[in-house]
């Protein structure tokens, strides 16, 4: 008996190794830059349902650490001018989008039937900016850890998909740098996935993706007071804090530095290719969350309102960038 649970004691030891180690080689291909960031995701989708993941408690904290880290860094290769001005483009077409897809949103949840608190969450998700407005707007309406867990999976589901989906669109319409970065700033979810589409796409897509989307993210500090008047859970009662995304702080001050300080230049380059590493490295990590079993849980309505919402607001977007601007 001792035997028996030495041996499977010892399996599981050596599993774990192995599944570290598989770990740690594709980090190191990131690290390198051997691999691109659409294939990364690939990647951790692969990896976590055929191996598992050793890092499960971990995973969350390191992605939210790298990508607000490779979004900072990414700030170094911008100029302050150009991404006022793209700023001020996209910015009618952002309160447009966002209040048009939380409207629609609230409709189809109705219409399907789903979990109003799940409904609210994946319209926030998909109105502003994917699993950060679901973590800020969760404790608002005080939802439910599965509640949480089944907006967050119809996000990234999407997500993954719209990594791999958009850069094709763009080039079979022949989108510019410009108008490929105002679509899918507005059209994808996760700041991450956005970044790592633009990236794919150019340097000026990046840039005008990267500045939009986190322009878009500051709208969560208004939604997330709308929300709470909504369901009625007023701050002071309730004692529930928003999260306000202060890291789009530190990416405008790298920024500035970039744009009027001209010893920045020195480091600039290198400080962005380190962020990029590090933005094919979270990707890695946010294909380690999808595993079948998790994917299972999110069932059909939430799923079905995911896809619909973000049909609505990829193909609103696409005409208004490609007909209105």
């Amino acid at each position: 008996m001792k035997t028996q649970q030495h041996s499977a004691a010892h399996l599981v030891e050596v599993n774990l190794y192995f599944q570290q180690s598989l770990f740690a080689a594709v980090i190191v291909l990131c690290l390198f830059s051997i691999i691109s960031p659409p294939i990364a995701l690939l990647l951790g989708v692969l990896i976590v349902n055929i191996f598992g993941n050793p890092f499960v408690t971990f995973n969350s904290k390191a992605i939210t650490f790298l990508l607000q880290f490779s979004v900072v860094g990414l700030g170094f290769g911008m100029n302050a001018t150009s991404a006022i001005s793209a700023g001020k483009e996209g910015l009618l077409l952002t309160i447009f989008s966002i209040f048009s897809t939380l409207i629609f949103g609230t409709l189809l949840g109705k219409w399907l039937k789903t979990d109003k608190k799940t409904s609210h969450l994946i319209s926030c998700g998909t109105a502003i900016c994917g699993g950060s407005a679901i973590a800020a707007i969760s404790p608002v309406i005080k939802s439910n850890e599965n509640q949480t867990s089944i907006a967050l999976g119809v996000i990234f589901v999407l997500n993954s998909i719209a990594l791999f989906a958009f850069p094709f669109i763009g080039h079979q319409l022949d989108l510019s740098q410009r108008e490929f970065g105002l679509w899918c700033a507005i059209a994808i979810h996760d700041t991450s996935s956005v970044v790592g589409a633009a990236n794919k796409y150019g340097t000026e897509a990046l840039q005008i993706a990267t500045t939009v989307k986190l322009a878009r993210a500051l709208w969560i500090i208004p939604i997330s007071l709308l929300t709470a008047a909504i369901f009625k859970k007023q701050q002071g009662s309730t004692g529930t804090k928003i999260k306000i995304p202060y890291f789009i702080g530190l990416f405008i001050l790298a920024m500035l530095f970039n744009t009027y300080v001209p010893a920045t230049a020195i480091i600039a380059p290198s400080i962005v290719s380190i962020a990029k590493i590090g933005l094919t490295i979270t990707l890695f990590l946010i294909g380690a969350t999808l595993n079948i079993n998790s994917l299972k849980t999110v069932g059909v309505k939430p799923l079905l309102q995911g896809v619909f919402l973000w049909i609505f607001i990829a193909g609103l977007s696409l005409i208004s960038i490609i007909y209105l601007n």
